[in-house]
């Protein structure tokens, strides 16, 4: 009998193999999405020195009353949107995409549609 994979063991496998190849830099961060069951967070991290310089999630306390009574997806693209604003606010404008071995889809294209409609370009 096939023993069945561990689906989050397989996503980090694919994390990695795509964290092999991208990276960011002040100029062009990375924008890294982690989804959790109830949550999404949308970090913008500069890989050269190890920080992370604009972040956004729905525990945010603007955030929680803008997504009162929205769907996962919906409350991922007002995410993103937030995310954008703020790194625009940071003098950031072009960004790497870091879907984190996610499929893109669902909640982690909403974060990419919420971003790209307020302004980031990647």
């Amino acid at each position: 009998m096939i023993a069945k994979q561990d689906k989050n063991i397989v996503r980090r496998k694919r994390q990695q193999r795509v964290r092999n190849k991208i990276s960011g830099t002040a100029a062009r961060p990375r924008l890294n999405v982690y989804r959790s069951n109830s949550h999404i967070y949308v970090q913008l991290i500069d890989d050269v020195k190890g920080v992370t310089l604009v972040s956004a999630s729905t525990l945010e306390k603007d955030i929680i009353a803008a997504i009162a009574d929205k769907t996962k997806s919906e409350a991922a693209k007002i995410v993103g949107a937030a995310a954008a604003k703020k790194a625009l606010e940071a003098g950031i404008t072009a960004v790497v995409f870091d879907r984190a071995g996610y499929i893109y889809t669902g909640r982690v294209a909403a974060v990419a549609t919420g971003a790209r409609e307020a302004g980031l370009q990647f």
